[in-house]
């Protein structure tokens, strides 16, 4: 059976999966842009809900960093419970929707493999959540006869908006390449145990053939002839 976790805007929590009985929290700092990684058991599956006000903008990237296949069956529903996005066997994936009032559910679903756990990475960015033009007028409240000034309030605004977009994008970019870096090397540390494995059989039946042809041929050799007395 499934868990359902609830991811609160601007803080996501999480639950530990069924299997675990000690509760734990995780918690994420207030920011637009929030990631997590977790480990979903073979066989489970695990969902997350966030909140989201009307028009705004929710972006889910996700990609399976570790596990057999490096593959995980993912589903996105709206808050009336219409599936948004249904994908399955897939290694990643970036979805972005403009929502509604509600709480949006996205679930990862390990149930078809018996055997391998996954390693899972996400990361949520939220535009439009109706916060930066409250924080526009907060700015107003405090600042007076702007027409002296040589750059106008917009001006000032525009430029750090510009700014903060700009470093917002730069470390999801960073975050981006943390997670193929994570990835890449699961995958060149499974293919070095790999290796490994296949060279020690091969020099195994390397010397048990060569044990076995220096006998054979030992045995051509032999005087198999009785002597008579």
């Amino acid at each position: 059976m499934g868990v359902k976790i609830w991811l609160p805007f601007p803080v996501l929590l999480l639950a530990i999966p069924y299997p675990v009985l000690l509760p734990v929290a995780a918690a994420f700092t207030p920011s637009l842009d929030s990631d997590f990684t977790f480990t979903l058991p073979a066989g489970q599956k695990e969902c997350f809900y966030q909140p989201m006000p009307l028009k705004a903008s929710l972006e889910i990237e996700y990609q399976v960093l570790d596990g057999a296949g490096l593959d995980i069956d993912f589903h996105l529903a709206s808050p009336q419970g219409r599936t948004l996005v249904f994908e399955q066997r897939k290694s990643d994936g970036v979805h972005t929707i403009e929502t509604e009032d509600g709480d949006y559910m996205f679930c990862f679903d390990n149930t078809f493999s018996t055997i391998s756990e996954k390693v899972i990475f996400f990361e949520l960015i939220l535009d439009n959540m109706g916060e930066q033009v409250q924080e526009q007028e907060d700015w107003k409240k405090y600042i007076t006869g702007t027409d002296m000034l040589d750059m106008k309030l917009e001006d000032i605004l525009e430029s750090i908006n510009s700014i903060k977009a700009r470093l917002s994008k730069s470390g999801h970019i960073q975050t981006l390449l943390r997670a193929f870096e994570a990835r890449d090397r699961n995958i060149q540390e499974s293919n070095f145990d790999r290796v490994n494995f296949w060279s020690m059989v091969n020099l195994v039946v390397m010397v048990v053939v060569s044990a076995i042809q220096v006998y054979m041929l030992k045995s051509l050799f032999e005087d198999k002839r009785k002597s008579r007395t």
